[in-house]
């Protein structure tokens, strides 16, 4: 372990959501200059699966994202970027390793749990593991942390930075940490936005199993109406308020992530000189909106606080229009071409 302070020149930007954040601050340093949306955009962010199969402390998952690091991953292939991945075994070693990229010059990527952040407030740590963070220098033998969801640069000890890298539980880190090793001279930003629209569009639209996107959202609304019966009021509310965890605390969420595609989406509007996006971006807005009104109606029958029109049946009418509009709304954009 190197004890010197290092310092790498980086211009650490908040973001709403850290995967997008780390890859736009990551490709911003070497001079790659993209927003947060079309990072989210051309990664192919945008999802929703239902998956009963896996459960969370013993409640089924129900995802807004893409497998963790898959936003990183497509971005910087369609843009042409390389970069390296590795895990580890022995956390020194995962240390050693990450001291020999700060000696470089390399600001590196770490997937981490939330629990242990001690900059984090009490309030906000929770057992999740796939956060992200960039690890940008060493000062006073501790780390200097670029984390996107904070408003300035942190700071963790040698044993917090190992502790988090190492955390235990479902998707533990395994001292997962990610870096670029080849920046290419120039890229294509056009043809990486239609491909990935169009890759997202056949992911919420043509996926064969009925649990990923638009069909995803409908199962989940039929399984919705049958909890109160089939659950209990109990564990129904538990379901319940799992999705409304996922969808408004965790990583953005599904409402944050619409919102987040929609301007990326403006942002595709401009840059490919089709203003057509902006209606489709206005229609994800709308789409956005209804994730909130759900989250809402849910809230409330989870704290027993709902109304006469509040109801199991009601959140599932809601989920259903939902997955109306998106399938509309994607339908028109797996269309898109180059003109």
């Amino acid at each position: 372990m190197t004890s010197k302070d290092i310092q790498i020149n980086f211009d650490h930007r908040p973001a709403a959501h850290c995967e997008t954040g780390v890859t736009s601050n990551l490709l911003r340093f070497y001079n790659i200059n993209l927003s947060e949306a079309m990072v989210f955009g051309i990664g192919s962010g945008l999802y929703f699966g239902f998956l009963p199969f896996i459960k969370v402390n013993g409640i089924p998952l129900i995802t807004f994202r893409p497998w963790m690091g898959t936003i990183f991953s497509k971005a910087n292939h369609r843009l042409g970027v390389r970069f390296q991945r590795n895990k580890f075994k022995n956390p020194r070693e995962s240390m050693e390793a990450l001291d020999k990229n700060l000696e470089q010059g390399i600001p590196t990527g770490c997937k981490v749990g939330v629990f242990h952040l001690t900059y984090f407030p009490k309030a906000f740590r929770f057992h999740f593991n796939s956060h992200n963070i960039i690890v940008i220098g060493k000062e006073n033998g501790g780390y200097l942390i670029s984390d996107p969801i904070m408003e300035d640069i942190q700071r963790l000890s040698y044993e917090d930075l190992m502790r988090v890298r190492f955390a235990k539980g479902v998707f533990a880190p395994e001292g997962q940490m990610y870096f670029m090793t080849e920046i290419p001279s120039s890229f294509d930003l056009k043809k990486a936005i239609v491909l990935a629209i169009r890759k997202t569009s056949d992911v919420m639209l043509r996926t064969p199993v009925p649990l990923i996107g638009a069909k995803g959202i409908r199962f989940l609304a039929r399984r919705m109406r049958k909890w109160p019966e089939k659950l209990g009021p109990k564990k129904a509310s538990l379901y319940l308020g799992q999705i409304v965890r996922m969808l408004e605390e965790i990583g953005t969420g599904g409402a944050g992530f619409r919102f987040i595609y929609a301007a990326f989406l403006q942002e595709a509007a401009r840059e490919l000189n089709q203003p057509w996006l902006n209606d489709r971006s206005r229609e994800m807005t709308e789409a956005g909106d209804r994730w909130r009104e759900f989250a809402v109606i849910a809230v409330r029958i989870f704290k027993n606080r709902a109304g006469l029109d509040d109801s199991y049946s009601t959140a599932a009418d809601v989920l259903m229009d939902i997955a109306d509009r998106e399938e509309h709304l994607f339908q028109k954009l797996r269309g898109i071409t180059l003109d």
